[in-house]
């Protein structure tokens, strides 16, 4: 037996027997931290917030109930703050995730209507305008992690084939396809970028001086273009463009599977496994089942 078997089956024992839980909730409980523990071991994952919320997302895609999902959370809340207090871990990444409440659905989106209202409203005049342009549609035609995009480079993106390789969490890699409205977009943009700006630039999103781009920039933009542009005062964030792209396609029938590879939340999500993917099934599904594809 490994070490996570081991502490999985001595907490279990703690619960049952000092706790006073259940079998019904000792059951619950086991299939709700094997499923945490074998998403974030097959992904190759840190157990950090944000992909914590990526797991919390996936959970609520197939679910869409918020009683499960404030199960699950304490769940592991309660495993890791008994890890803690063995002295098995530092901290309880959990202590940084709220349960959903009442009157709020988790994970947050954007609906298919507000979505393409707000990228159909953005403006496209000057040099900022299109970089912010190619910025939003990709986050919404990709679902990349904000990281992910600022990461980019001319030399990830596959224009022929539309389709960009990836280096996320855990330096590894995947491929990730764009549709062809986005792949205008960005070559309106590139091309403006060139103009702009003497000298070839290694990474895709600059900023006005010509800089890599931070994530916190693009933050600050998208607060304040949806606030302009929507006369909203909702939230907006880039994550939010993930949880939306993952949403709509699953509304619209891609199967989850498909959507977990997009994400990069799989197994299949290194270059290597990558190669002996299907890539026209793929490409297939994606085309038709996102809103803009």
């Amino acid at each position: 037996m490994d070490d996570q078997n081991r502490d999985l089956s001595e907490y279990l024992e703690y619960i049952l027997h000092i706790k006073k839980f259940s079998q019904h909730t000792v059951r619950a409980y086991k299939q709700d931290i094997q499923q945490f523990l074998d998403h974030f071991q097959e992904g190759g994952l840190k157990m950090d917030k944000e992909n914590i919320r990526d797991f919390i997302a996936v959970v609520f895609y197939q679910t869409r109930k918020k009683t499960t999902i404030a199960r699950k959370i304490y769940a592991l809340k309660s495993y890791f703050t008994y890890l803690r207090k063995q002295g098995k871990i530092a901290k309880n990444p959990f202590d940084v995730i709220s349960s959903p409440k009442e009157d709020r659905t988790l994970p947050e989106i954007l609906t298919i209507t507000e979505m393409k209202t707000f990228l159909d409203r953005l403006p496209g005049e000057t040099f900022i305008d299109l970089r912010n342009r190619a910025v939003f549609e990709m986050l919404y035609a990709t679902g990349l992690r904000i990281s992910e995009l600022t990461g980019l480079k001319r030399g990830d993106i596959d224009f022929s084939q539309c389709l960009l390789r990836v280096l996320g969490k855990g330096k590894k890699e995947r491929i990730v396809p764009f549709h062809n409205h986005a792949r205008e977009v960005l070559l309106t943009y590139l091309a403006a970028a060139r103009k702009k700006f003497t000298g070839e630039r290694e990474y895709v999103f600059l900023n006005a001086r010509g800089n890599h781009i931070t994530d916190r920039a693009i933050e600050m933009i998208l607060q304040d273009l949806y606030r302009d542009l929507m006369q909203s005062s909702k939230h907006v964030y880039p994550h939010l463009f993930r949880h939306s792209f993952a949403t709509h396609l699953l509304q619209n029938g891609a199967n989850l599977r498909i959507i977990q590879e997009l994400l990069g939340h799989s197994n299949l999500a290194t270059t290597e496994k990558y190669t002996n993917l299907n890539y026209e099934d793929l490409l297939g599904v994606y085309k038709q089942f996102h809103p803009r594809g």
